[in-house]
């Protein structure tokens, strides 16, 4: 049931959603959708020091406090609270990334405990389906060999050749990791491409667009994911003004769309792209970047505690913390958090100025980190709202065009 958000304001909406009133929206018969994907920081550091980093470089500096790795306990409670999430809700399925920081500094040991300890806690109950996302600096022989008796599939950060990447993704010393990166996806994807899960890109507007993509097709990923940098209104995106009409990124983004969808045959899937052309085609959402689907991400950080969404770290410090931790707290608790009713309450959780707009289902207001303004909270467009709007409507001239074109040949 999708609430009237304007009708349940509180008078002072400063930083909303903490203002939503979660014991009326379920008064009027709204129940959360429950978790399905658990992002656990199992290292908290990391061994690249990238410029854009939203955990090391941005407001929220509470990785400091935070234990190196996850302990023994705090797996432990973690399996036992995914498990108990899988029966309360009869889940058939989940997801389990591990992350970090760096998660391949947590150590084989570790990562092998994590996910053991998870699925022997689910037993039959549901699948546990495994992911690490890394920097691939240090995937070697032993962890493939590991995430393979494990069945843990591999997405790799890449932001595009030598020169994109070597940008931003670099050592503490200042030297690049390019090379590094590039030796572990020749042996992954040589050895164990049925690993092989994808690559992360974050664009970077001096960096040529199909330039870009074509050097991560290099790779023979299947799939690419492009991320806009976390930004906001009160703290702007590399190159977006807040308030401008200016749609370099949908520029950037649509040289890169033009490309792969002109391809005389499909080489690989882009995800933001499958999506946007999925809503198009009156489809749901499988991702927080676009769509109104109700999110089922919940973090969890080294020490236990549980947060909503990571990259809401790029706002303001502690904007994640909600005083929940797995030795103490079941998920369903999190659950009705102010926080996660806000990204599952689907066009009754949009800024005004979202309502009327031609590309609000498509859009979704775009990812909730991305709509923040000091003073106001999350209760805004996208700082991206120009750069989504465009982009999404050449998608669907595209789109359009083509099933017109198959439409005439059926006549």
């Amino acid at each position: 049931m999708a609430a009237d958000l304007g009708s349940m304001e509180c008078a002072d909406r400063t930083e909303w959603p903490k203002t939503l009133d979660v014991a009326e929206l379920r008064s009027r018969g709204w129940r959360p959708a429950p978790f399905r994907e658990f992002v656990l920081k199992v290292n908290s550091r990391c061994d690249l020091s990238c410029t854009y980093c939203y955990v090391y470089e941005m407001a929220d500096q509470s990785w400091r406090d935070q234990p190196i790795r996850m302990s023994a306990r705090t797996i432990a409670h973690t399996a036992e609270r995914v498990a108990e999430h899988v029966r309360t809700h009869r889940l058939s399925s989940v997801e389990l990334i591990l992350h970090g920081g760096e998660p391949l500094l947590a150590g084989p040991e570790l990562l092998a405990r994590v996910v053991t300890a998870t699925r022997a806690a689910v037993g039959r109950s549901a699948c546990v389906n495994t992911r690490v996302q890394t920097n691939g600096v240090r995937l070697d022989a032993a962890f493939l060999r590991l995430f393979d008796a494990l069945d843990i599939s591999v997405a790799v950060s890449l932001d595009g050749d030598r020169s994109a990447h070597d940008r931003h993704r670099i050592f503490a010393n200042g030297k690049g990791s390019h090379d590094a990166v590039a030796r572990s996806l020749r042996l992954l994807r040589e050895s164990f491409p049925r690993l092989f899960s994808g690559l992360l890109c974050t664009i970077d507007l001096r960096n040529d667009p199909v330039r870009s993509y074509e050097a991560l097709l290099e790779h023979g990923p299947p799939r690419i994911d492009f991320l806009l940098p976390l930004g906001n209104w009160s703290f702007p995106p590399p190159g977006r003004v807040p308030g401008s009409s200016a749609t370099p990124y949908a520029d950037w983004l649509i040289a890169a769309f033009d490309r792969w969808y002109s391809a005389p045959r499909k080489e690989t899937e882009v995800r933001l792209f499958s999506e946007i052309i999925h809503l198009l085609l009156g489809g749901r959402s499988n991702s927080e970047t676009v769509g109104l689907s109700p999110s089922s991400v919940l973090v969890i950080d080294t020490d236990g505690t549980m947060e909503l969404s990571d990259t809401v770290k790029s706002s303001i410090p502690n904007m994640p913390a909600n005083g929940l931790n797995v030795a103490a707290n079941s998920f369903d608790e999190a659950l009705f958090r102010p926080e996660a009713a806000a990204r599952q309450l689907g066009a009754s959780a949009l800024a005004a100025e979202c309502l009327s707009c031609d590309v609000r289902d498509v859009c979704g207001g775009g990812q909730f980190a991305h709509r923040y303004r000091a003073g106001h909270g999350f209760a805004n467009p996208s700082v991206y709202c120009p750069d989504l709007l465009k982009l999404i409507r050449h998608v669907k001239s595209a789109v359009a065009a083509d099933v017109g074109a198959q439409l005439e040949k059926l006549r």
